[in-house]
């Protein structure tokens, strides 16, 4: 319960904390689009769910319901509880299984194995080729962020602090481990990743922990976010987005702390650049891209953190994760606009709707195809061409 005291706590006391509520940045028109983006098809898996506050007015919670891919299918789900696979070229529907879960984080997919976690701690495995269901079993924890999935484990992170293991064959749970929650948090849990024999996650106390995927004793702790200030608001520290896992270096980044490069093995910062973000990073050939606290879009040497570009057109305006595609960085934001800017300079290079709905979970960009779901479960498909 005391996350969702959390959760309100955290919109009342930012209220109270600023005279002026900052305004969404206003868009203004691309003078030279450079690209050309097309709708492709869309397609839907369901509503969404509501927070009641006091004062009568409905806060969006949003979830870590997004997309994912594999090969040339796209699984989806939704709040109600409704998984569905589609063909990623074309958006047809290849079958629709409904969970009868308050679903709150996933899907995520390995081989044949799909997962998906609820709000009320369910956690289902259904076959990633026809949608029956294989297991389901319950922890005591709501799960509000994607699995991770291999062969060996179903790595499924609780919003309590507690990283679960399952068996992929069976949902038995393998081993758990635990970090200190604090009283007043963001109320996310980060993604983990399951990256050369470990299991790598944020956590609401602004480490990153790397276990064995085996038993799940410790590797190594980094702290990315250090609680400072004297409010509560200056003290969340939380690591909500997912690691990036590669080769041997884990990028990660913090509320009200760092973007910091580490090393695998041992955790060791390789280097470290101060910034506030609560969604996670993207990682480019030369670049690691991120969008802040305040919705401005960066780029940052992937070598040694330096800024290349800052654009901050869109600040306020709560944009995703990045992604990172074939024809540049793609954003999306609380109105449902998906932005496209220059991998180089950080210029819009397009622009176009995708329902008119807040979108809080990350595009997915395949090639020059870019995917989209937005908070009440409508999926747009774009394919994007340089304008001659």
């Amino acid at each position: 319960m005391r996350f969702w005291i959390a959760a309100a706590a955290v919109v009342l006391l930012a209220a109270c904390s600023h005279k002026q509520v900052d305004q969404p940045a206003k868009l203004t028109p691309i003078k030279k689009a450079t690209l050309r983006v097309r709708s492709i098809w869309t397609a839907s898996v369901g509503g969404f769910q509501f927070l009641g506050f006091g004062d009568g007015q409905m806060k969006e919670l949003r979830l870590g319901l997004g997309l994912a891919v594999q090969g040339t299918r796209v699984f989806a789900s939704g709040h109600k509880g409704l998984v569905a696979a589609f063909n990623l070229r074309t958006g047809r529907r290849l079958w629709e299984t409904d969970t009868r879960v308050p679903l709150g984080g996933g899907p995520a997919v390995y081989g044949n194995l799909l997962v998906v976690g609820g709000s009320d701690g369910a956690v289902v495995a259904l076959s990633a080729v026809n949608g029956r269901q294989l297991w389901r079993v319950t922890l005591p924890g709501a799960i509000i962020s994607a699995p991770a999935v291999s062969s060996a484990l179903v790595a499924v992170r609780t919003i309590d602090g507690t990283l679960h293991a399952l068996s992929p064959s069976s949902g038995k749970e393998l081993w758990e481990t635990h970090q200190e929650t604090p009283s007043l948090t963001l109320r996310g849990a980060a993604i983990p990743v399951i990256a050369d024999n470990m299991v790598v996650s944020g956590f609401a106390n602004g480490k990153v922990l790397a276990v064995n995927a085996s038993d799940g004793t410790q590797r190594w702790v980094a702290t990315v976010s250090e609680p400072h200030g004297q409010t509560a608001i200056e003290r969340l520290s939380d690591v909500q987005g997912p690691v990036i896992v590669a080769d041997q270096d884990v990028y990660t980044v913090g509320y009200h702390g760092t973007v910091d490069m580490l090393a695998l093995k041992s955790g060791q910062p390789w280097w470290s650049h101060k910034a506030s973000s609560f969604r996670g990073l993207a990682l480019g050939e030369h670049a690691v891209y991120m969008s802040t606290e305040d919705g401005a879009v960066v780029a940052l040497n992937r070598k040694n953190g330096a800024v290349i570009w800052s654009q901050k057109a869109l600040r306020y305006r709560s944009v995703t994760t990045p992604a990172v595609s074939k024809y540049g960085i793609v954003v999306a934001d609380y109105q449902g606009y998906v932005h496209w800017l220059n991998k180089r300079t950080g210029a819009f290079e397009a622009r176009t709707e995708s329902g008119g709905v807040r979108v809080s979970n990350p595009p997915i960009a395949i090639g020059n195809e870019v995917l989209v779901i937005n908070d009440v479960g409508e999926i747009s498909a774009f394919r994007v061409s340089p304008r001659r």
